[in-house]
């Protein structure tokens, strides 16, 4: 899988991510240990080098899973985690950055996010000066290798690139969810910072694997994903129902079909988890399809069936 460069940055990445937040098991029901080590090990083995995790996702399980996979080759990949909204004064991000390199079982972290911004989740409000402060000490320390944010707006991304180089945004973007383009987009192409875009399968709603009426557990965190819900899994019902001829004419999956549209949009790259080894590989394969400007400009219609009646409420679930 060829590498894109992250933003302005000396750090290569792949345009598909591995995605580690169910290894860290809170909310994300029947995770086995084993299973997510040996998924992690095979979206390496497939081409998938860059491993995107955060130390709120199981208070750092997510993160020592993904060192049981892969810190004997290091030198193969490229750390992705982040640092959460209640650790962002200057002292409590230095500490946060530590103990996610022992988490890591690494000496440093190829991108290091702020997870959400000051405030977020009742925390405290930082400001952005400070937090940045500490983020420009450690890569100045060689500990942190480039600085992303994630689930910032564009005002506040240009508010933090103030106090220095940001060479990524995460949001969440897919085909059914795309609030970013009418926001951030724009900022990150200008500026040249790399989108990496979570929940890319819409939670896996874009797989095709869900029907109409499908009940989560209560401690599945999608049982609160606003796209499951009511109209909204009517309307990306419909459209999958379009999107399956253009899968079976290129030989894949609508998963694949739909990391393979959100690749080819500027600047964006693909977080995908995944529960098994299977799922790993298929999703690194969707690097290989190629689509034309005709089935990509098809594919963003059909996707507004879904997008198009969303109301303005950004934020994915309800929480």
């Amino acid at each position: 899988m060829k590498k894109r460069t992250l933003g302005k940055s000396d750090v290569q990445i792949t345009p598909i991510l591995m995605g580690t937040w169910q290894a860290g098991k809170r909310g994300w029901p029947g995770i086995d240990d084993n299973d997510s080590i040996k998924t992690i090990r095979a979206a390496v083995e497939a081409g998938i080098t860059t491993i995107d995790t955060a130390e709120v996702y199981g208070n750092g399980h997510s993160e020592r899973i993904v060192a049981q996979a892969v810190s004997d080759i290091r030198d193969r990949v490229e750390y992705a985690t982040k640092v959460f909204p209640n650790h962002l004064k200057y002292e409590q991000v230095i500490e946060a950055c530590d103990r996610s390199l022992k988490n890591l079982n690494t000496d440093y972290i190829d991108l290091y996010q702020i997870h959400w911004p000051a405030g977020a989740f009742n925390s405290e409000i930082v400001p952005i000066e400070e937090t940045m402060k500490a983020l420009n000490q450690l890569k100045q320390q060689g500990k942190i290798r480039a600085i992303g944010v994630s689930n910032f707006s564009r005002a506040q991304l240009e508010s933090a690139a103030q106090y220095g180089r940001i060479d990524s945004l995460q949001p969440p973007y897919s085909l059914f969810w795309r609030y970013v383009e009418q926001d951030a987009v724009p900022y990150c192409i200008e500026h040249n910072i790399s989108i990496l875009a979570y929940s890319s399968l819409a939670q896996g709603l874009l797989t095709g694997k869900f029907a109409p009426g499908h009940q989560f557990a209560t401690d599945d965190n999608r049982a609160s994903n606003r796209l499951f819900q009511g109209k909204n899994m009517e309307n990306a019902q419909a459209a999958l129902v379009k999107l399956r001829p253009i899968a079976a004419n290129h030989n894949c999956t609508l998963a694949q079909l739909a990391l393979a549209w959100l690749i080819a949009q500027p600047q964006t790259n693909a977080i995908a988890g995944a529960r098994y080894r299977e799922q790993a590989v298929a999703n690194a394969q969707a690097a290989s399809v190629q689509l034309s400007t005709d089935e990509l400009q098809e594919i963003d219609h059909i996707g507004r069936m879904v997008t198009d009646n969303l109301d303005k409420n950004p934020v994915m679930w309800n929480f």
